[in-house]
């Protein structure tokens, strides 16, 4: 319940309204005011709502006049072409907020409680938010103002959640199945985050070269998928990023491929070198891939679970970032693990470490892969080997850069 006076107290219809008029006056300000007709496909849109509605005309009507009446919507006559009725709101008005207040408080009418990570992931539109803590900040300001409240920390959650005090949201059904925070992996930083990553790869890497160099003669499908990158790639430059104890690279160059293994973990590129000492293995980045030695760029780029450790937030620079340096035609190659969960873990490999495994939504990469530019987008998911121990789905996605236009 609100606990400042004069906070207004809005049921579900009003604040689908309302946070749908909030959206798209940022979005699609050349249309705003919107139409009713625009104000209710707003409101029963099926991407950024939580609960997914399917309000009639009258339902959206009724509840604009409401409102209106509160002093919460204003109707006006279009300034232009047929004269028609438009809603445009006034909340932000009423509650007198700040540009970064009002994307975090769209976003919670719109899809109910959510934690920090998740905040600033989807109010990119709305409001270029510097990181995280920028968001808790935000957050704390509006909690101090009785606009926001922080909810206990859930079993299986890794940050607690907030919600708006506008009225009473769906917290029941969140809490039963709590959404992912894939960003709570920065919760320190993804400089700090990094170290953690480097450390325990270094940790368990003559372990995890000696238990996993021959693993792909029991992965039939991954070998498929690897002998078509090797025939597409026809002897022109390959580059496995985040190629571990190197045995996906080795398999690469066996099959034909001019293969080169990057990781981040100078542990692992030794490891890689001393069983695999003909090969090409280098420490670096693959948010900073840069082009072959042997050609002007890579006939195909592999992601082989090197994107795992990574936020949500992240994953389109790193896409981006894997897609710039391929040729026309080349191969952007992703293998992750599929699923809506953030996994820690504390011993790898009979090593302690400190770690985060993020289960990625296969829409959503595939999302960004086109997003990033690329066509011709296939996706394989399947599940879990039992026999191998495997506890993940698997989620392998190809896709390929342009041609370039013939002038």
């Amino acid at each position: 319940m609100p606990d400042r006076p004069g906070l207004p107290e809005l049921d579900a219809e009003e604040q689908r309204v309302l946070g749908s008029l909030l959206e798209k006056q940022r979005t699609v300000p050349d249309s705003y005011p919107l139409t009713l007709n625009a104000l209710r496909t707003a409101c029963n849109q099926s991407s950024s709502r939580d609960p997914v509605a399917e309000y009639d005309e009258q339902t959206v009507e009724h509840t604009a006049k409401r409102l209106k009446e509160r002093g919460l919507v204003r109707i006006v006559w279009s300034d232009k072409g047929r004269r028609t009725l438009k809603y445009h709101q006034a909340l932000d008005e009423a509650l007198g907020l700040a540009e970064d207040e009002r994307a975090l408080l769209t976003v919670l009418l719109l899809r109910g409680p959510q934690a920090p990570g998740e905040l600033r992931t989807r109010t990119d539109r709305l409001h270029g938010f510097a990181d995280r803590a920028a968001v808790e900040v935000t957050l704390s300001r509006m909690a101090e103002r009785g606009l926001v409240r922080e909810l206990p920390r859930q079993p299986g959650q890794h940050d607690p959640r907030w919600v708006h005090l506008l009225g009473e949201p769906t917290v029941a059904a969140v809490v039963a199945t709590p959404a992912v925070d894939r960003d709570a992996v920065l919760a320190d930083g993804a400089e700090a985050r990094d170290a953690r990553v480097r450390s325990a790869y270094d940790a368990v890497a003559t372990s995890y070269s000696e238990r996993m160099f021959n693993e792909l003669a029991s992965l039939p499908f991954e070998r498929w998928l690897l002998d078509r990158v090797a025939r597409h790639a026809d002897g022109g430059p390959v580059v496995d990023v985040g190629c571990g104890p190197g045995h996906v690279t080795a398999y690469l160059a066996a099959a034909g491929a001019d293969a080169t293994g990057i990781d981040l973990s100078p542990g692992m590129i030794a490891a890689a070198r001393r069983r695999f000492p003909d090969g090409s293995y280098e420490v670096g980045d693959l948010r900073r891939l840069i082009r072959p030695a042997t050609g002007p760029s890579w006939q195909a780029v592999l992601a082989w679970y090197s994107l795992i450790h990574l936020g949500s937030s992240e994953l389109p620079a790193a896409i981006a970032a894997l897609a710039r340096p391929l040729d026309a035609g080349g191969w952007l190659v992703l293998a992750l693990h599929a699923g809506a969960e953030v996994r820690h873990v504390d011993e790898w490999f009979d090593e302690p470490v400190d770690l985060d495994f993020v289960l990625q939504d296969p829409a959503s990469v595939v999302g960004l892969v086109e997003q990033a530019g690329l066509v011709d987008v296939e996706w394989y998911h399947r599940g879990a080997l039992a026999a191998r121990g495997e506890t993940t789905d698997r989620l392998y996605v190809v896709a390929r850069k342009p041609s370039r236009a013939r002038t």
